[in-house]
C-alpha cells in the first residue's frame, strides 16, 4: 500500500532529510518552516541539530548588565529606554558613578559586564572609552562585553575614526567582545519604516566583520515580532549573518529577541505568542547551521518558555543579569534577573545539563 503525502508533508519530509544529512536550508525552506503550523516537527528537527552540536549541555553565565547613559540621538519606534538630554529620568554616569553602582551589587562570581546604552551625542567618544577603561582597571578579572554594532557606527561618526580604529581604541581600553544588539531586522525597508535611526544593514555587518578581523568574537541578535517585518525578512536576516559567519567564523551565539510592547499594561494581542517564540528559536537553529549556539533570552520570553526552548534548539539560557532595563522599559513582564541557583534549576528541569561558562563558552563548572 502506498502512502500519498500532501505537498506540505512532502516539503517537510524533504527538509527533514536535508537536516538529517547536514545540508544547508535555503531562504525558501526557511520561509516554508515559518508558514508551517507543524511546530512539533520543526522543534524536533531543531532539537536534533542542537543535540548534535552541544549534546545535552545548556550554558549560562554570571553576568551584570550596565547602562552608562540612556540619552540617545536615535528615535527608534520600538524603544522606550531612550531619553533626550534634559528629560525627566535622563542620565549619563561617570566611570566613578558606575563603579559605585557596581560595587553595591557586585559579588566575586560575576564574570562579565554586559554594557549597552544610548547614542549620546552630548559627550565625546573619549567618554565611552574612559567608561570601559574605568571598569577594566577596577575589575580586571571581569570580561568587558560592551557596545553594539550600532554604537560602534555612532562612535565612528562622532570621532571621525574608521570602525577598525574605533574598535582598536576600545580594545586598548579593555573591550573584549561586542554585544549583539542594534541588528533589529537587517532590512533597509524595515529600518526605514521603524525609524531605526542608526547603523544601516551593511554598516552593522561591516562593524562585526571588522571586529572579527581584529580577533574579537561577537554576539548577534534579531528583534522580531513587529507588524512591520515580513517572515521573508526574518529569514533573510539569518542568511546575512550565516554568510558573514561563513566568511569570518566570528559569531559565538545568535539571540532572537521578542519585541516588547511599549508598556507593561499592553494586552496579550500586543505581545508575541509562545508559538511564535518557539518557532523562531527552532528555525534559527535550523537556518544558522554554522553557529554553535542559539540563546533563549528569558528577559523577553519568560522563564517557563525559556525552559521549553531548551528542547527546541536553544543551548544557552543567558545569565544572571542582576537588573535588566531596556526590555523592561518597553513593557517586559519577566524578572529583571535570575540567581545562579534559579538558572541551574531551570536547566535541570528541562532534562538538560547546566554548564556555567565564561563569555567565550569556556566551561567553568558542569552541574
Amino acid at each position: 500500500m502506498s502512502i500519498i503525502l500532501s505537498s506540505t508533508d512532502k516539503r517537510m519530509q524533504e527538509i527533514t532529510e536535508k537536516v538529517e544529512h547536514g545540508e544547508r536550508l535555503s531562504l525558501e525552506e526557511g520561509l516554508f518552516l515559518y508558514e508551517s503550523d507543524d511546530l512539533l516537527s520543526i522543534g524536533q528537527l531543531a532539537n536534533k541539530v542542537n543535540l548534535r552540536k552541544n549534546g545535552k549541555k545548556v550554558y549560562f553565565i554570571e553576568n551584570m548588565s550596565l547602562y552608562f547613559t540612556n540619552v540617545c540621538e536615535a528615535h527608534c519606534s520600538f524603544c522606550n529606554f531612550r531619553k533626550d538630554e534634559g528629560d525627566a529620568g535622563a542620565y549619563t554616569l561617570s566611570g566613578a558613578e558606575m563603579i559605585a553602582y557596581v560595587e553595591k551589587h557586585f559579588h566575586p562570581g560575576i564574570r562579565e559586564f554586559h554594557i549597552v546604552g544610548g547614542h549620546n551625542p552630548n559627550v565625546p567618544f573619549q567618554y565611552y572609552v574612559d567608561s570601559i577603561k574605568a571598569l577594566s582597571e577596577r575589575f580586571p578579572g571581569v570580561t568587558i562585553k560592551a557596545y553594539t554594532g550600532a554604537e560602534i557606527e555612532f562612535f565612528s561618526r562622532i570621532s571621525g575614526l574608521s570602525f577598525k580604529e574605533v574598535l582598536e581604541t576600545l580594545i586598548a581600553a579593555g573591550l573584549q567582545t561586542l554585544t549583539g544588539g542594534g541588528a533589529e531586522i537587517l532590512s533597509d525597508r524595515y529600518r526605514d519604516k521603524m525609524h531605526v535611526d542608526k547603523a544601516s544593514v551593511e554598516q552593522y555587518l561591516e562593524v562585526h566583520r571588522a571586529a572579527h578581523k581584529l580577533g574579537l568574537k561577537t554576539h548577534t541578535t534579531m528583534l522580531y515580532g513587529s507588524p512591520v517585518e515580513t517572515l521573508q525578512e526574518r529569514v533573510q536576516h539569518m542568511i546575512y549573518l550565516r554568510e558573514l559567519q561563513d566568511e569570518t567564523n566570528g559569531f559565538q551565539v545568535f539571540i532572537p529577541l521578542a519585541l516588547q510592547p511599549i508598556n507593561a499594561s499592553a494586552g496579550i494581542r500586543r505581545r508575541n505568542s509562545a508559538f511564535e517564540d518557539l518557532r523562531t528559536i527552532a528555525i534559527s537553529r535550523l537556518m544558522l547551521d554554522n553557529f554553535q549556539h542559539i540563546k533563549a533570552y528569558f528577559i523577553n520570553i519568560g522563564t517557563q518558555l525559556t525552559q521549553l526552548a531548551l528542547t527546541f534548539g536553544a543551548s544557552d539560557a543567558h545569565g544572571t543579569i542582576i537588573k535588566e532595563r531596556i526590555s523592561h522599559a518597553a513593557g517586559a513582564l519577566t524578572p529583571d534577573g535570575l540567581t545562579r541557583e534559579e538558572l541551574i534549576w531551570l536547566i535541570k528541569g528541562a532534562g538538560r545539563i547546566p554548564v556555567e561558562r565564561d563569555t567565550f563558552y569556556n566551561e567553568i563548572q558542569v552541574f
